[in-house]
């Protein structure tokens, strides 16, 4: 086990409660009670119904509640007091919550979503934000997240691209990392102001058939090794994660949930994960009533429970009485059960809930609508938009401006993306452009059609708005699951479309929202486009015929400032793209990271006009490439050098570049180091990014940017599936300059 998981008066503790507690339970510890069990229907706590699913045992773990803040604080004493009075051993339940782009609950802050924060490349900026999320959450009484979510976005039919940071191994893991850095903090942070992670979803659950959500991933180990398992490696061995979730798929024909090669010889034993795994909700179930592994809900929990799955989470259904009757015929052995009691009382043990399981009313007054967690807020959604056009450097349009089309179906809604509420804080894009133009600009809107619906009766007036303006803003993409995200949650009144369980078999924008930006074009009035969507869009003629393209994301709740900050010249855009986008559906996957084979042999793309090869009527290029993005400014890199042109014994490769802004406006720009092994004895990616800092430079100002990267960095899997570091050429790639070094 590895070190961060191990404190000797801890587990003396845990050794000594064990001993006196019974079968029963400890049972009860590897399990969860939904709050709607115990809450009656005015949201108060009741005894008579505690009292009925408690049984008389302390149960692991409960939902987090849904209300605003003070009130979750009392009603999340009223259990554990409960807990604490009425069952045995009396031991405080876990509160599991969701904090996957701030913590979802009422009043809570909502940050960009977590595709946009990983455009922001700032590790510095999510890591602040996980604080922020932990020490709301940590208010109220919640002690678990589950979050991060450090799956690889490869496919952006997959509805839930929105909740990852972006398709390479290497951003995700930085990205994870300092989200676990900053949920749990560190020795010093008071343990009521932290929360464990769960981090999810362990592993390759974004690489699903045809991008739809829980079908079966067929990753090899190479590909688990290569790419999928890294973030999670690095979240256990350098941050001590507490809690990993489980992918609800399959791998190669076993559903992860059953399959002791992932949670036991690869998890403990390889990577010395020594906290708790906590199922997703509802996937122990799914062993039989939807993979059909198991003969029964007992037999579902027998296989998970043998495989390494020590806490069942949404329900106790699988496990409970169905384990104490398995323990009790010898089906299951009883140290199986200890073993997983002792991880979930560790991780009570170390979140500091076994002495205080309680909110405080007034941490929840200093952190809920502060100032400081508003303007983490508006900073990420800042450096999380990415400029992917302008022509004729049309942006940043001028203040002065007479008057504006503002145009869309989502120029008037706040869409903050799945896994949160809506708060009255949050900014629309059209609000956020009237509060930074003057009475004297003319605002002219027009809603011109719905998300999704056929209907153009709208076109018109759309229409007149643009011919009426010296320029057109026009907000389109798509809706997104609110609250909980789960795909069968509750029904709305909205029709989703992106999400968990909202995948796509096309990119294109739904509805007529593509022809309603062709209408505009069409008046002569110049265009801007701007995407709020939770993945890539395919954008056909309006990449050719828009002046410009901004890609917002969910941007949270001051996207909306953040967009016409953007717009109009306040804030010079700085994010880059963490996803490829392609330029038609048919070309998925346009991963940059790809096997020198990958985007085809004979090199002689096609059109429509003349037929070709790799494809016969399109490229295998995308529209916009990973680590995309434009700037009010320009940049010019030089001078890369490796300053240890032959790397010996254990050094880091040292490599130094200068980048110079040579514009007129103060910028920042995301440094971005890629390297291609030249020679190998098994297939590398032609490029990888090992390497990125994001620097803010002013007008005429040049800075030399160092890179360490650790010779373990350049490590390769080799045909023993061993992870080794083989010598030979590599080059180095940064701002479209290259050289090489030798190890």
């Amino acid at each position: 086990m590895n070190n961060k998981y191990y404190n000797n008066e801890v587990e003396r503790k845990i050794k000594e409660l064990l001993t006196k507690m019974t079968l029963e339970e400890k049972v009860w510890q590897m399990g969860m009670i939904p709050s709607s069990l115990f809450i009656d229907e005015q949201g108060n706590f009741s005894k008579e119904k505690a009292d009925k699913v408690f049984k008389g045992y302390s149960i692991g773990g409960i939902q987090d509640l849904r209300f605003e803040p003070e009130k979750n604080i009392e009603l999340i004493k009223e259990v554990q007091d409960y807990i604490k009075e009425n069952t045995k051993p009396g031991i405080p339940a876990i509160v599991v919550g969701e904090t996957l782009h701030g913590y979802l609950a009422p009043e809570a802050t909502i940050f960009p979503q977590a595709i946009g924060l990983g455009c922001t490349w700032n590790t510095e900026l999510v890591q602040a934000i996980a604080e922020a999320s932990a020490k709301e959450a940590r208010a109220v009484g919640t002690s678990l997240a589950n979050a991060p979510d450090l799956d690889l976005a490869r496919d952006p039919r997959w509805g839930r691209v929105e909740e990852a940071f972006g398709e390479d191994p290497y951003l995700v893991t930085k990205m994870g990392l300092s989200v676990v850095k900053g949920m749990q903090g560190d020795k010093d942070r008071p343990k009521d102001e932290m929360i464990a992670c769960a981090i999810k979803h362990y592993v390759a659950h974004s690489a699903p058939e045809g991008g739809v959500n829980i079908s079966p991933v067929s990753a090899g180990e190479r590909q688990l090794r290569e790419l999928y398992l890294k973030p999670f490696a690095a979240a256990i061995k350098e941050g001590g994660a507490l809690a990993v979730m489980p992918a609800y798929s399959e791998l190669d024909g076993i559903p992860v949930h059953s399959s002791k090669f992932l949670l036991t010889d690869i998890l403990r034993d390889e990577l010395g994960f020594g906290g708790m795994t906590i199922s997703d909700y509802g996937a122990v179930h799914m062993l039989y009533s939807t993979h059909r592994i198991a003969e029964s809900f007992q037999h579902a929990g027998e296989l998970a429970v043998k495989a390494g799955m020590d806490f069942e989470a949404g329900s106790i259904g699988c496990y409970g009485e169905n384990l104490i009757e398995l323990v009790k015929n010898g089906t299951v052995p009883e140290e199986i059960i200890d073993t997983a009691v002792t991880r979930i009382l560790r991780v009570k043990f170390l979140t500091g809930i076994m002495d205080n399981p309680y909110g405080n009313k007034e941490k929840a007054r200093k952190y809920y609508k502060c100032y400081e967690h508003k303007k983490l807020a508006l900073d990420a959604a800042r450096e999380s938009i990415v400029l992917l056009k302008n022509k004729d450097n049309i942006l940043p349009l001028s203040k002065d401006i007479k008057s504006v089309a503002v145009i869309g179906p989502i120029a008037e809604r706040g869409e903050i993306g799945d896994y949160s509420l809506p708060n009255d804080d949050i900014v629309t894009p059209l609000q956020g452009i009237k509060n930074i133009l003057s009475d004297k600009c003319k605002i002219n809107y027009a809603k011109g059609c719905g998300l999704w619906e056929l209907d153009k009766s709208g076109f018109k007036e759309a229409i007149e708005a643009a011919q009426n303006s010296e320029v057109a803003i026009i907000f389109v993409g798509e809706t997104s699951i609110k609250s909980y995200g789960i795909g069968w949650g509750k029904e709305t009144d909205d029709v989703i479309l992106c999400g968990e369980g909202y995948d796509s078999h096309d990119l294109i924008l739904p509805g007529v929202q593509q022809q309603l930006i062709e209408e505009i074009i069409k008046t002569g009035t110049p265009t801007i486009v701007v995407l709020i969507t939770g993945r890539p869009v395919t954008l056909g003629s309006i990449n050719d015929n828009a002046y410009g393209i901004l890609q917002a994301w969910y941007p949270g709740q001051e996207g909306g400032t953040a967009i016409a900050e953007v717009l109009f010249g306040d804030v010079n855009p700085s994010g880059k793209l963490t996803i490829s986008f392609p330029k038609h559906v048919g070309q998925i996957p346009v991963f940059y990271n790809y096997k020198p084979s990958a985007r085809g042999y004979y090199k002689k793309p096609g059109t429509p006009e003349r037929p070709g090869r790799d494809y016969v009527f399109l490229d295998t290029e995308p529209l916009y490439g990973f680590g995309y993005g434009l700037s009010y400014t320009t940049f010019e890199y030089s001078e890369l050098k490796v300053l240890n042109e032959k790397v010996e014994g254990d050094e880091n490769v040292k490599i130094s570049v200068k980048v110079k802004n040579t514009g007129k406006r103060e910028g920042k720009e995301v440094v971005q180091l890629y390297i291609n092994d030249l020679v190998s004895s098994v297939t590398t990616p032609v490029k990888e990014l090992k390497g990125f800092k994001k620097i803010n430079l002013k007008p005429g100002e040049e800075i030399e940017v160092l890179f360490e990267i650790p010779q373990s960095d350049l490590s390769i899997i080799d045909r023993n599936m061993k992870e080794v570091v083989e010598p030979g050429e590599f080059e180095v790639m940064v701002g479209g300059l290259k050289t090489k070094f030798r190890i």
